[in-house]
C-alpha cells in the first residue's frame, strides 16, 4: 500500500506515518518546511528500512504548490491507494479581534490545500477505482469555542468538502474519511502548560486512521471522533 501524507514532517501526519510505515506501508510525503522533512524520512528509511520513502516539501497552501505535488506524486507511477490530507495550522484569534488577513491564511492552509491535492489525482483514483482519502478536521469543526475564530470556520469547511467528496466518490469505490480529532498532544500544545495525560496523544489518532484503512472494499468508516477521556478542554 502506497500511502501519501501531506504535513508529515511532525504532529499527526508524523505519527499517522508511523504508523502506516511500522506496518509495512510505504510512504509518499510532503511538508512546507524541507529540513524538518529530511529529518522525518532519514528517521522512517532508519527505522523501516523495508519500506520504501519518497518525500519532497512543498508549501501545499498556494494553489500552485498543491497542485505541483499532486503531479509530482502522480510521477511516482505508483498506486494513489490512501491519501491522508493532513496539513492544517491553527491560528488563534476571534472573529472581532484576529488580525487582518486570518481568515484567507486560514483557508488556504486548512481547506485548499486538502482541495487542490485531492483534485490533482482524484481522477488517477477513479481510473484504478480504488483508494481512501481521509481528511483531517478537528473538534473545532462543529464545536466553536474561544479563540478560535477562523481556524474554526476554516475546520467547518473543510468538513463541508469531505462530507461531499463521500458522496461523490461512492460510485467510483473511492472511500472518503472525515477525521474529527480533540486535543492531542502535538505541537500545537507545546508550551501550553496542559498536561500531557489530560488529552490524546497523536498515535492514537494515526491508529484510529490505520484501523479504517484495513477494513474490505464494502466498508467505509465515515466519521472519526476522538476526544480526550475527560472531554474537551
Amino acid at each position: 500500500m502506497n500511502v501519501i501524507i501531506t504535513g508529515a514532517s511532525r504532529g499527526f501526519g508524523n505519527a499517522i506515518a508511523h504508523v502506516f510505515a511500522q506496518n509495512g506501508h510505504n510512504l509518499v510525503l510532503t511538508s512546507r518546511n524541507e529540513v524538518a522533512l529530511y529529518n522525518a524520512v532519514q528517521e522512517f528509511m532508519t527505522v523501516y528500512p523495508a519500506i520504501t520513502v519518497k518525500a519532497k516539501a512543498f508549501d501545499i497552501s498556494i494553489k500552485e504548490q498543491a497542485q505541483a505535488f499532486g503531479q509530482w506524486v502522480l510521477g511516482l507511477k505508483l498506486p494513489v491507494d490512501v491519501l491522508v490530507n493532513n496539513a492544517g495550522l491553527f491560528d488563534p484569534g476571534s472573529v472581532y479581534n484576529e488580525a487582518e488577513g486570518t481568515l484567507e491564511h486560514m483557508m488556504a492552509v486548512n481547506l485548499y490545500s486538502a482541495y487542490h491535492v485531492t483534485r490533482s489525482v482524484i481522477d488517477h483514483m477513479i481510473a484504478q477505482k480504488s483508494g481512501h482519502i481521509f481528511n483531517m478536521c478537528s473538534i473545532a469543526s462543529f464545536k466553536a469555542y474561544a479563540n478560535g475564530g477562523a481556524y474554526s470556520i476554516s475546520k467547518y469547511a473543510l468538513a463541508g468538502f469531505s462530507t461531499n467528496l463521500r458522496e461523490e466518490m461512492k460510485p467510483f469505490g473511492i472511500k472518503v474519511t472525515t477525521v474529527y480529532p480533540g486535543a492531542a498532544m502535538t505541537d500545537s500544545w507545546a508550551g501550553s502548560g496542559v498536561d500531557p495525560k489530560r488529552i490524546m496523544e497523536a498515535s492514537d489518532i494515526a491508529k484510529m486512521i490505520y484501523a479504517a484503512a484495513q477494513l474490505s472494499p464494502q466498508a467505509c468508516v465515515e466519521e472519526i471522533i476522538l476526544r480526550p477521556q475527560l472531554g474537551d478542554l
